[in-house]
Formats: C-alpha cells, structure tokens, sequence
C-alpha cells in the first residue's frame, strides 16, 4: 500500500508510509551515530517540496530540521527527548497540504 500522506525513510533502509507519532518514535530510537544516522520524512505528493529530517548527533541528541519553501519555514534545532521530537514531527507534518483533503488556513 502506498503512503497517503508522507513517507519515513532512514538511512539503514527503513521504510514507512504515513507514521504515526509511535512509529516516528521508534525509528528515532534506532538512529545511531555510526551506520543509521539520520531519518527523512517526506511528502508522498512528488509535487510538494517539503520535507523534516532528525539526524543523530555523535555527541549526543538530534539535530532536526523542518523545511517547507511554499510557506518560506525552515527550522534547525538541537534537542535530546525523543518523544518531543516525534510529536513536534507529528503535529508540523498534520499541517502540511495533502491533496484530497481540504485545506486549511495555514495551507492558504
């Protein structure tokens, strides 16, 4: 089945359409500083340009980055709790335009 929404791919070769906070959380959970380094989640639109990514950092916590150039956003932090990050992730990536749903006023 393919991804309604946006899709979650880490560098290992993880692979899941429309995450749920849950599952963004564990694949958090299983980026390492060596061979499984980051994670990207993007559109399952190829028309829409944003994307987030989390990357672990060797010394320690996640950078992490939202990009979205229709609405001129581009965010990069650092930070270390993973929960926050997946549910910052699962709320930035609600708003974002889907075709087929409504759009809202953040899509306008």
């Amino acid at each position: 089945m393919d991804a309604d929404y946006y899709v979650a791919d880490t560098e290992d070769g993880d692979h899941i359409d429309d995450p749920s906070e849950d599952a963004l959380f564990m694949l958090l959970k299983d980026l390492d500083a060596t061979e499984n380094t980051f994670v990207t989640i993007t559109p399952a639109d190829p028309e829409a340009a944003w994307y987030a990514s989390v990357s672990r950092l060797e010394e320690g916590g996640y950078e992490v980055e939202y990009r979205d150039p229709r609405h001129r956003e581009h965010e990069l932090t650092v930070q270390t709790n993973r929960s926050k990050i997946a549910k910052d992730l699962t709320l930035w990536l609600a708003r974002r335009h889907h075709p087929g749903r409504p759009a809202t006023r953040h899509d306008l």
